[in-house]
């Protein structure tokens, strides 16, 4: 099988690619929000990733990384700011789901932990899968955090995962823990949504390993 993983820098996203590395081969997409992050966030991934191809015995087999910057300034300016993690998350989604489709892949794997965050309350998570016709694995929807930290520290990515970044800055000061999908729905019409995903992906850069 092949697996599609959206692979952040941070704690969560390394353990779920790891476990889903068991039974296939692992396509690393990172979404890079710069300017809302800053060049740390991507060396730090890259770290990462280097990290995951040694544990995983090779089985990442090609890493994207995905210009989010563009879109998620339209995200900002444009929609409902209350409602910017659930629109960039289906954004996110949308790209995974292009670069499955292209890679011929199985899934897309996600490291969401049910409840942990705003655009992880079962609600949101509804919302935000609802923007693709993809198969979606969270292998770590039922773990709480200490949970995931402490598998990180057993794999070894933790240390990497905590080094130094500028946190997002387009998160809201009060996100939306309940989003209705007829208000994203009526958000998202603000954006050209198909313009944005092929502009992104055409710009994605691909390292094979």
């Amino acid at each position: 099988m092949k697996f599609v993983c959206l692979l952040s820098s941070g704690i969560d996203s390394p353990v779920a690619c790891f476990l889903m590395s068991k039974f296939g081969d692992i396509i690393a997409v990172h979404v890079d929000n710069r300017p809302f992050t800053d060049d740390r966030e991507i060396d730090n991934f890259h770290t990462l990733q280097q990290h995951l191809k040694v544990i995983i015995a090779g089985n990442i087999v090609k890493s994207y990384i995905v210009n989010h910057g563009e879109a998620l300034y339209e995200i900002t300016h444009t929609c409902r700011r209350n409602l910017t993690c659930v629109i960039c998350k289906r954004m996110m989604l949308r790209y995974a789901e292009s670069i499955a489709k292209e890679e011929k892949a199985d899934a897309i794997v996600m490291g969401d932990s049910l409840g942990q965050v705003a655009s992880q309350t079962l609600r949101n998570i509804r919302v935000e899968q609802q923007a693709i016709h993809f198969p979606v694995l969270q292998p770590l929807i039922g773990f709480d955090k200490q949970e995931i930290v402490d598998m990180a520290r057993a794999v070894g990515t933790y240390e990497f995962s905590i080094l130094s970044s500028q946190s997002c800055s387009a998160v809201p000061t009060k996100p939306s823990t309940q989003a209705k999908l007829s208000d994203v729905l009526s958000e998202e019409k603000k954006l050209n949504i198909d313009k944005l995903v092929q502009k992104a992906i055409h710009d994605a850069e691909l390292f094979s390993s």
